[in-house]
């Protein structure tokens, strides 16, 4: 079963310290879903930096689900 943080909602910085908590708790071959209101660029190039994958889609409400894996 899938973690999903729901972030939706929260004032910045809360989604971003959340996915963070969420991200160090990580082991190898874990991931969560994690739900926002917006897109989280500046988490996303940590992401990208840090190598870990993960697909981002908007919603038809505007609400934005992304996927975190840790390879």
């Amino acid at each position: 079963m899938t973690k999903v943080i729901d972030a939706r909602g929260l004032e910045p910085p809360q989604p971003f310290e959340l996915a963070m908590d969420a991200i160090a708790d990580l082991q190898k071959g874990e991931g969560f879903l994690l739900l926002l209101d917006r897109m989280p660029h500046p988490l996303l190039r940590l992401l990208d930096r840090d190598g870990y994958r993960h697909e981002s889609r908007v919603q038809d409400d505007g609400s934005v689900e992304v996927r975190i894996d840790y390879p």
